[in-house]
């Protein structure tokens, strides 16, 4: 079997995709995290590009990576240092290993008893996936918007300097 361009493509988007969750999980420094999650969205987009889904690698690296990491950021600013003085680590990891590491198991028998179908890669016109985006997904759109200036507001409404909780 001959390796081809786009496989070793795909294991360097994969790589860095995994890379970048468990830097997620296991870094201490949530700003560090917050770093990994962008390196780990990254990964997707270019998992998605090599699937010939040029749109969702664009909306992978503007809404998720810039947008959500962006309001992120900001709320880790934001937030007050004496809120975090008082936490240790959870003592129910085990527990939370085992359903991860059973999670994985499960997902990972799935994947390999699964048979694929091979097709020809087609992409869509981005006049069309525009066309229908702005008309008949305009408002979950609207909505997935509204969402992230709602926790971009609350989470000035919790730092506010006066402390007033009311």
């Amino acid at each position: 079997m001959m390796v081809g361009p786009a496989l070793v493509l795909f294991y360097i988007a994969s790589a860095v995709t995994l890379g970048g969750a468990l830097g997620v999980v296991m870094t201490r420094n949530i700003v560090y995290a917050a770093f990994a999650l962008l390196a780990s969205l990254l990964g997707v987009a270019g998992v998605f590009l090599l699937v010939f889904a040029e749109f969702l690698a664009l909306v992978q690296i503007l809404i998720y990576g810039g947008a959500v990491v962006i309001v992120l950021l900001f709320a880790l600013m934001l937030t007050r240092l004496e809120d975090f003085q008082h936490l240790t680590d959870h003592r129910q990891w085990p527990i939370a290993a085992i359903v991860s590491i059973g999670l994985f198991a499960l997902l990972a028998a799935a994947i390999t008893t699964t048979a694929v179908r091979t097709t020809e890669p087609q992409s869509i016109d981005f006049e069309t996936l525009g066309e229908t985006l702005f008309t008949q997904w305009a408002i979950p759109f609207e909505v997935a918007s509204l969402v992230l200036l709602v926790a971009l507001i609350g989470s000035i409404v919790l730092v506010r300097i006066d402390g007033n909780r009311e």
